[in-house]
């Protein structure tokens, strides 16, 4: 592969990575905002939504591994498809128990999931640019999934509420990230334009 090639193909990257970032964070910021708005009053809702999440969050990681050379060449993100796929299973299950039990779940769920992005991120230092934003965000994730658990064995009953201020730091993250990128193509393609 030829330098033009090679540099034709990280644009792509960027691109693609700027979409998915922006798509993963306006899912977020619409869970949150239904989690506040229907899924506190509507169990039946929250039910849904709850499953949605991490099911959501599968489709995502395969279809970024996908696009990036596939669930082989990206064993943290293969990891975390598996991972928030039998988490899908989980919640269902945690569901018809309690939601002491759900947010166990997640607990394991976010902390686990938070380890794959922190290494999917450091992964991809060198290639793409806004790392820094993903690394963070995996390390919360961990952070938060240890509150989780630890919340899991309280007597008071969560409620889909105590979960959404993740989804909204994961969608801040997210939106970071993109703009991130936004703003190092911009300047990548302004400083080419004037021969810099």
């Amino acid at each position: 592969m030829n330098s033009i090639e090679t540099a034709a193909s990280g644009s792509g990257n960027e691109t693609w990575l700027r979409s998915y970032y922006f798509i993963r964070a306006a899912f977020s910021l619409a869970w949150v905002a239904l989690a506040f708005i229907l899924g506190k009053a509507m169990p039946g809702i929250a039910a849904a939504m709850l499953i949605l999440y991490p099911a959501w969050d599968a489709v995502a990681n395969l279809a970024d591994a996908r696009r990036n050379g596939g669930l082989t060449s990206n064993p943290t993100q293969s990891l975390n498809v598996l991972v928030s796929g039998a988490t899908t299973v989980a919640v269902a299950l945690a569901l018809g128990i309690s939601m002491n039990a759900v947010l166990g779940v997640f607990g394991v769920w976010a902390t686990l999931s938070g380890c794959f992005q922190l290494a999917t991120g450091v992964r991809r230092w060198k290639r793409n640019g806004a790392q820094w934003a993903m690394i963070l965000s995996g390390a919360q994730s961990m952070i938060a999934g240890v509150l989780f658990l630890s919340g899991a064995r309280m007597e008071a009953i969560p409620e889909i509420t105590d979960i959404a201020p993740y989804a909204a730091f994961g969608a801040f993250y997210f939106f970071v990230s993109a703009v991130w990128l936004t703003a190092s193509n911009w300047r990548g393609q302004h400083a080419s334009s004037h021969g810099v």
